[in-house]
């Protein structure tokens, strides 16, 4: 067994909208067949009890040791407390190889579950012991350590709930709702408008109790003091009992309340300065109470009860704890809904203040308390009183909050009721809290759990705010780059700040702020962070969608051009058209029911892709009579055809035509392959909304030269010949680029080509004997990366597709892209036409420019010397 690759599909991919991990496998005939493995089974189920008998699905003969890998790696998660159940294994191309497709909720517990998986399924084969107890609870560590915790996984859910979607930034609880412009950001419960000065202010126990009294609040009276001295002083100016803790505090870290002696307050001053200044504040008799605050509403209330014990008259205050402890709420962190009781000397001081210590037994009954604060990070408990509130009570909770400056916020009040106003009975605000904690709310110890994130997504984006932009995707084999740059045309053009990607690079609001092939999902999940982008459009290549999966969860609109031969066939187990079909359909499948696919109905591969969206069908097609396309126009569906001189959009009795004079990328329509690229674009900017005025003055302004379209059909002159730089690649590409050019008149015709190493041999070969039946001269070129191939193989290989050619007369070869065009230049006269297939799109065309600029100016020269000597 060897496994050849894994992968993390982060995104929507071929295989589901998981997140999975994706590895290649490999297997020996004798490991392909589990009915051929006697005891295999059994002794893969005695190291992992919980994995269930293996049987084929419908669709499969036998399983594999790669399906047993593949049902390992999920039972172990399953039992580590993942929510996971997608998992799939495939055979690829080749024998004994697999696709093995596994689910993750965290990547980390994923990638190491298949790991593990596949150490377990080796100690079966060869009966030796495997510890799966170990490694599950190592999974369940690792998920503890990467998942959201509680308060934001409760904000996220709520999210989600409304179709929001969001991305992690950081491991932590850093988390980005929505895209572009419409983005928010949340760091637990606390939002990207929560005020740092507002922070500062809450974490300042005495200032926040001067502004609350200023706005009417009840605060309990105190001060800060310098050392134990002077905190005993202010005990007994203040009156006692009274509580001390640190001025800049939270989580009930250094709090010590109900203190009566100076001995306890010399303790309790000494626990808080290690947290900073101290406070000795009143101490409110009462019950202790926590008010969520979003906006300006209350939306949670709980009681908190500190961490204590029940004496039974047997067990020792210390077998209490760990009775307590048993219960599977109660975990270390914020991770679960409790938090285990702690008997440290914090603990150790309360139980001697009680007469007590770790090894005394109480009485049946008796309360034991382990902590004078409340808070649920040291092991106190919550009962929600949400519906108890009054309404006065909670008017000053809001009033605190909106007094610090705080958006969402946790009012800590003392009192013996919330059912009663606090000015009747001495009750009052104790703190204010910055991103306070949601876990006692959500899941409290008794009563009612609260949707405290839903309020706080919905402090976020006001009801029918998604937090989404216009997304268009766009695949294909050929075309699919300019699409994306038209579309982003027609885009800008209606006045929005766009955010593309393609082969080119990463460009918001025309700025190109990356370079190199940008058509995969990490510069897709770029612009979709960027905080100025009001609409993306984005190249979506197969490559991309193989490594990572999609770089978005769906799309407004999804645009397929067609599917092609020569599309990298021969990579990554992709052998056919009907395979890259597969893999580029993706986007179609991940359509928002409200949006469309865009597909080229002539084209039977992404016709087909019909049935697997969501959303709506936009159909086009330059034959308004193509079957596919007829049928869905009589249905009334929309659909873009060319009619003469013009293309015609029409959805029922409605029609809307824009002349292809007036699209000069298509040069009045002479160029096939560019009337279907901007049908496609046409469908796509009608799918996302946008008028037909800007679609119009869209068309009208884009240009196929260099800056709009670098490699897409750029035509300059060069002393009276045309010149043309085009990036295609693929038999199909060179098929339009001919029929473009033979409806431009030429004397002579010649063309610059190379190929690329990691294509197939039959696709090199194809290029070059297309190229043969239209072109006088043929100059070969051997670019530096040959990707894998000999040296001269790919010209060997171009030469070869020549033979038999019935127009070549001439075949040069030549070694360097710049001295190949160099040669095709001078040999060009006025009225000859050349064809420049770049590989290096941008150097070559800023080349080709220069030595057109330089060539025509001399001729200009030449031109203006000859006419000075007509004239003397």
């Amino acid at each position: 067994m060897d496994i050849q690759r894994i992968r993390s599909l982060r995104g929507p991919n071929r295989w589901s909208r998981h997140t999975s991990v994706e590895a290649v496998v490999s297997l020996p005939p004798e490991q392909c067949n589990l009915q051929r493995m006697p005891g295999f089974e059994s002794r893969l189920r005695s190291r992992l009890p919980a994995l269930g008998h293996l049987q084929p699905r419908s669709h499969e003969d036998h399983l594999s040791l790669a399906h047993a890998i593949e049902a390992v790696a999920l039972t172990l998660q399953s039992q580590a407390g993942c929510h996971v159940g997608f998992g799939h294994t495939e055979l690829t191309s080749e024998a004994g190889t697999y696709h093995v497709v596994v689910q993750y909720a965290e990547e980390a517990v994923g990638r190491r579950a298949f790991d593990a998986a596949a150490d377990l399924v080796r100690a079966a084969l060869a009966d030796a012991p495997y510890d799966s107890a170990a490694a599950i609870a190592e999974l369940h560590d690792i998920d503890e350590d990467e998942r959201l915790g509680p308060s934001t996984g409760s904000i996220v859910d709520a999210g989600l709930a409304r179709g929001i979607p969001f991305r992690r930034l950081t491991r932590g609880s850093l988390v980005q709702f929505g895209w572009g412009v419409k983005q928010r950001r949340i760091q637990a419960a606390e939002v990207d408008q929560t005020s740092a000065v507002a922070e500062s202010i809450a974490q300042n126990k005495d200032l926040t109790k001067a502004l609350l009294r200023a706005a009417g609040v009840p605060v309990p009276f105190g001060r800060p003091v310098v050392d134990a001295t002077d905190a005993w002083a202010a005990a007994l100016e203040i009156g006692l009992p009274v509580v001390v803790k640190p001025q800049d505090g939270n989580q009930g870290k250094g709090v010590t309340v109900n203190i009566t002696e100076q001995a306890n307050l010399q303790r309790a001053f000494a626990s808080a300065s290690q947290y900073g200044t101290v406070m000795v504040e009143k101490y409110l008799p009462g019950q202790d109470f926590r008010l969520l605050v979003v906006g300006d509403k209350l939306v949670a209330a709980s009681r908190r009860d500190p961490p204590m014990v029940i004496g039974d008259g047997e067990h020792t205050v210390a077998q209490l704890v760990a009775i307590v402890n048993q219960d599977p709420r109660r975990g270390v962190g914020h991770g679960t809904a409790l938090t285990r009781l702690r008997l440290d000397d914090i603990a150790e001081a309360r139980l001697a203040l009680q007469g007590l210590n770790p090894e005394s037994v109480p009485a049946q009954g008796q309360r034991v308390i382990l902590r004078n604060n409340a808070n649920l990070s040291t092991g106190g408990s919550a009962t929600d009183v949400t519906d108890d509130v009054h309404p006065e009570v909670a008017a000053q909770a809001v009033a605190a909050a909106q007094m610090i400056g705080l958006d969402i916020c946790g009012v800590d009040v003392v009192c013996e009721s919330v059912q009663v106003p606090l000015e009747k009975q001495s009750g009052g605000v104790v703190e204010v809290n910055a991103a306070p904690g949601l876990r006692m709310h959500l899941s409290p110890s008794f009563g009612k759990g609260r949707n405290v994130g839903q309020a706080i997504v919905n402090h976020l984006y006001p009801h029918g705010d998604d937090g989404r932009i216009p997304v268009v995707a766009i695949t294909g084999t050929n075309g699919k780059t300019t699409t994306t740059r038209l579309v982003s045309h027609l885009l800008a053009s209606d006045g929005r700040c766009v955010g593309m990607t393609n082969t080119d690079g990463v460009y918001v609001d025309g700025r190109q702020i990356d370079s190199g092939d940008c058509s995969g999902p990490k510069s897709a999940r770029n612009v979709l962070m960027h905080p100025e982008v009001e609409a993306a459009v984005l190249e979506t290549a197969r490559g991309g969608i193989l490594r990572e999966g999609l770089g978005f969860d769906r799309c407004d609109v999804a645009v397929v051009t067609n599917i092609g031969e020569g599309d990298h066939l021969g990579m990554n187990y992709i052998h056919t058209a009907e395979q890259v079909a597969s893999v580029k359909s993706v986007i179609v499948q991940n359509v928002a029911p409200t949006g469309y696919a865009v597909l080229n109905a002539a084209d039977p591969l992404c016709a087909a892709m019909a049935s697997q969206t969501p959303g709506q069908i936009i159909y086009f097609a330059a034959d308004r009579q193509q079957p596919v396309l007829a049928a869905h126009r009589a249905r009334g569906f929309r659909s873009v055809w060319v009619d003469g001189d013009a293309i015609v959009a029409a959805q029922g009795a409605w029609r809307e035509r824009v002349l292809l004079r007036d699209i000069p990328i298509t040069r009045g329509g002479s160029i096939g392959f560019q009337v279907e690229n901007v049908m496609a674009a046409i469908a796509a900017a009608w799918g996302v909304g946008l008028s037909w005025a800007s679609i119009r003055s869209g068309l009208a302004s884009f240009m196929a030269d260099a800056d709009n379209a670098p490699g897409r059909f750029n035509v300059m002159d060069y002393r009276g010949a045309t010149v043309i730089a085009d990036y295609g690649h693929n038999p199909d590409a060179i098929r339009a680029l001919v029929q473009a050019v033979a409806a431009i008149p030429a004397r002579r015709r010649s063309v610059v080509i190379s190929g690329a190493g990691d294509r197939r041999d039959e696709d090199l070969r194809g290029q070059t004997a297309i190229l043969g039946h239209a072109f006088d001269d043929v100059i070969l070129y051997q670019d530096a990366c040959q990707r894998g191939r000999a040296d001269g193989e790919v010209l060997a290989l171009l030469r070869e597709g020549l033979v038999g050619a019935t127009r070549t007369t001439r075949i040069e070869e030549v070694r360097g892209e710049f001295l190949a065009i160099d040669r095709a230049l001078a040999q060009l006269q006025s009225g000859d036409l050349c064809l420049v297939l770049v590989d290096r799109v941008e150097e070559s065309l800023a080349y080709l420019a220069k030595c057109a600029a330089e060539a025509n100016a001399a001729q200009a020269q030449d031109a203006a010397q000859a006419q000075r000597q007509r004239v003397a």
